[in-house]
């Protein structure tokens, strides 16, 4: 199992839109700047945010994205979700058809590992990450890196 970066990706970027959100819109290019995210791939990743109301764009001068609903009533497992990223252990994508068409021995457990793990991102908000002291110390980094290389 793995969460490519698509889900990766739109998670950063959305954690990103809380942290910096708060004093109006914020363009995809201080995002992409800020967490170094190819501008396009985080277009791709923000229509499918915005056709899934996780966040609504503001044209014009001073335009940009904003978070749709607040921090703490958007949880991880629903950004990817939006983004069309499944968490998936099992071999044959949930199917059950992963031994000769039917299930496998382990098919089940593989399947309930899933189950947890979407239960789990499920419990974590937007809102909770922005508070979380480590997340505050990387977003402190990531200003020092970019007032020095502003000089």
């Amino acid at each position: 199992m793995r969460l490519t970066t698509r889900g990766r990706y739109a998670v950063t970027a959305m954690l990103d839109l809380a942290l910096h959100g708060a004093d109006g819109p914020i363009s995809l290019a201080d995002i992409s700047r800020r967490q170094e995210i190819s501008l396009s791939y985080l277009e791709q990743l923000f229509a499918k945010l915005r056709q899934n109301d996780l966040v609504s764009s503001v044209r014009g001068p001073g335009g940009g994205y904003r978070l749709a609903r607040g921090g703490e009533l958007i949880n991880v497992a629903e950004i990817i979700d939006a983004v069309n990223e499944s968490i998936d252990a099992t071999s044959c994508s949930g199917k059950g058809n992963c031994q000769s068409g039917g299930v496998c021995l382990t098919h089940y457990l593989w399947d309930d590992l899933s189950q947890q793990i979407h239960r789990f991102l499920s419990g974590i908000t937007l809102d909770g990450l922005v508070h979380q002291q480590e997340v505050q110390r990387v977003v402190l980094r990531q200003a020092e890196e970019s007032d020095s290389a502003s000089c």
